[in-house]
């Protein structure tokens, strides 16, 4: 009876110690996160803005397309954003492309270099992230210059190397701007059109554009990228020059990229 009962015991004893000795296995998974920058520019406009000068009050008052082109940017970084004027060069690196010739095409001074500086654009609310601009105009919210007194303040910004290279402190930005004065104060920082408070704010512009020939077409409000120095056809070609007549083109590239 006393075996017996020693017996019982160990047994338990032994039970309990194999119910707490559980087997354990683990295995990790790593989670990585990438975040990629995002620079994404919605634009609103025809393919094509046609001005068509059929009418002599159109050659001395410009024709003017307001709000021809919407501009909405969303971004997860500090940005910029300019506009610059190009071409393909068939006539020259810098000046319009000639489709058509009209008649004879005018005297021995009519002339087909039509600078592309002589688009003028209107953007709807200043740049607020210009501080590092140094040059007379630090973006296109200027109205247009009225015809009796030419200007360069909205003539629209064109690599004078044809390069593509962005426009320097000295030229003109929608928003944002060239140098790093301070952290913050040539960027506007991350955000988008679809949270702003307002459609006037730093993620929204509306674009205006003008051409002003003038009578004769000389295209008095072309001014080289500082908007400072006149580049109209009689400053650079003297006296008598004039536009030839005929169908021309050039497209306007608007460009957003991460601020430095």
């Amino acid at each position: 009876m006393k075996k017996k009962v020693i017996l019982c015991s160990m047994l338990a004893m032994f039970a309990g110690t194999t119910a707490f000795a559980q087997l354990q296995d683990e295995k990790d998974v790593t989670i990585t996160m990438d975040l990629q920058p995002i620079l994404q520019l919605n634009m609103s406009t025809p393919n094509q803005i046609d001005f068509v000068f059929d009418d002599i009050n159109e050659y001395y008052a410009g024709i003017t397309k307001y709000a021809a082109t919407i501009l909405k940017v969303s971004a997860t970084v500090n940005w910029d954003l300019y506009a610059i004027g190009n071409s393909t060069g068939n006539v020259a690196p810098g000046f319009w492309d000639q489709h058509i010739v009209y008649g004879s095409g005018g005297s021995g001074l009519a002339t087909n270099q039509l600078p592309l500086s002589l688009l003028e654009l209107r953007q709807t609310g200043p740049n607020n992230n210009a501080t590092a601009a140094t040059g007379a105009y630090a973006d296109y919210s200027a109205p247009f210059p009225a015809a009796s007194a030419p200007a360069g303040s909205n003539s629209i910004y064109v690599d004078p190397a044809n390069a593509g290279t962005p426009p320097t402190i000295n030229d003109k930005y929608i928003a944002g701007h060239a140098g790093t004065t301070a952290v913050g104060a040539d960027g506007v920082t991350g955000g988008s059109y679809l949270t702003a408070n307002t459609l006037a704010s730093d993620y929204y512009y509306t674009i205006d554009y003008r051409i002003l020939p003038g009578l004769p077409a000389i295209f008095p409000m072309a001014h080289d990228p500082s908007g400072t120095v006149p580049q109209d056809l009689v400053t650079v070609n003297g006296p008598g020059f004039y536009a030839q007549p005929g169908v021309y083109s050039m497209y306007v590239q608007y460009i957003l990229l991460e601020d430095q």
